[in-house]
């Protein structure tokens, strides 16, 4: 087997086993906030993006303006996200997260925190050093990849 094959199946395996967890802990996440993935997903993106008008939720998405609207109007109501008006456009309202909408996001990656915790408690200090450097080096390249796919 060549190197690169031999490397990309370890990856997928790898990544196998990374997506399950990750989504056992998103699902219960979820169920134990009751959000459905929609609405998670809106918190995210306010979370990395800072702000954003309904538009951008609804591209962002994939969904129509008034399915982020609505999604948006129950996050409102849970007292997750806030409107304010546009400074330069008081027609338009800029969403954003509020303490309790922050707050949330940080439990959500707090769990996933946990994992990466007990995964390190069960590798010596020498493997973790080896992993962090090749996963520095893969993060690197999937970001030019990334980069090259954006242009």
């Amino acid at each position: 087997m060549s190197p690169t094959k031999h490397f990309s199946e370890v990856l997928q395996e790898w990544v196998t086993v990374f997506m399950q967890r990750s989504m056992s802990d998103f699902k219960l996440f979820m169920d134990e906030t009751e959000l459905s993935s929609s609405q998670v997903n809106v918190l995210m993106r306010l979370h990395s993006r800072g702000k954003c008008d309904v538009s951008e939720i609804a591209t962002g998405m994939g969904v129509t303006n008034p399915a982020a609207s609505q999604t948006v109007d129950r996050l409102v109501q849970r007292k997750l996200l806030e409107r304010t008006e546009d400074p330069k456009d008081r027609r338009f309202k800029q969403i954003t997260l509020t303490v309790e909408g922050q707050a949330l996001v940080e439990r959500s990656f707090e769990a996933r925190r946990h994992w990466m915790d007990e995964l390190a408690r069960v590798l010596s200090l020498e493997e973790q050093e080896v992993i962090a450097a090749a996963l520095a080096v893969l993060t690197e390249a999937a970001q030019k990849t990334e980069n090259r796919n954006a242009a």
